[in-house]
């Protein structure tokens, strides 16, 4: 049987190349934006379009779906907050049935760096960072709500440190330390990221559980 893949941030930079990996592999899509045009001019006609606001979706627009990817992301640091917003009300439509899977892109702020504190205490100390630390703050906030969470199914899968457009390459996985690879950069590109995606829906290994990859 088709998977039917429901893609939420279709259009953004990790939602696009999500979309585009799913179609490739011949599952069924369905994007969730607010521009279908836009959607359309991406995906023309291989995908299915739910158009609304993403604090809209209710458990209708869900229900046929196998895995509901929340590639949802913010630039403006005033909006961070919705970053756990949305997988509260995620969770909550998801509750009691173990479909949809919820898929969660979070972000690398929570991984562990090497000398056994969070990156997220390395951002703080940052000087200025006020232009972009509520968006770090907020997604290992949403982390730890998905770590208290019962009676969903979901998995959540953080970047290296950097989270870059970019093809596919080779990855490697790891579970809560930032990974770097043989040139010791921590890097993983949106093509990566989808090929990460793509191949634990269709072979899961991780359940209820976060995961972090890097480009090889």
């Amino acid at each position: 049987m088709t998977l039917n893949i429901g893609v939420i941030g279709a259009t953004g930079m990790a939602g696009s190349a999500i979309t585009k990996e799913a179609i490739e592999r011949g599952l069924k899509v369905t994007a969730f934006v607010r521009n279908e045009s836009k959607a359309k001019d991406m995906f023309s006609d291989q995908a299915a379009y739910i158009v609304k606001d993403v604090f809209d979706i209710q458990k209708g627009d869900i229900a046929d779906l196998d895995v509901l990817v929340d590639a949802f992301a913010t630039h403006d640091v005033n909006q961070a907050y919705k970053h756990v917003d949305l997988a509260a009300r995620l969770v909550e439509l998801a509750k009691g049935s173990d479909k949809p899977r919820l898929f969660f892109i979070l972000g690398a702020a929570s991984l562990e760096t090497p000398d056994g504190q969070h990156l997220l205490d390395k951002l703080l100390k940052i000087p200025n960072n006020e232009s972009f630390i509520d968006v770090p703050r907020q997604q290992a906030k949403e982390y730890e709500l998905l770590k208290n969470t019962t009676g969903v199914n979901w998995v959540a899968v953080s970047p290296s440190s950097t989270f870059k457009r970019g093809d596919a390459a080779e990855y490697t996985l790891g579970n809560n330390k930032l990974l770097t690879n043989a040139a010791g950069k921590s890097e993983i590109t949106s093509g990566t990221m989808a090929k990460v995606i793509l191949d634990e829906i269709q072979k899961p290994a991780h359940h209820n559980e976060r995961f972090t990859a890097v480009n090889k």
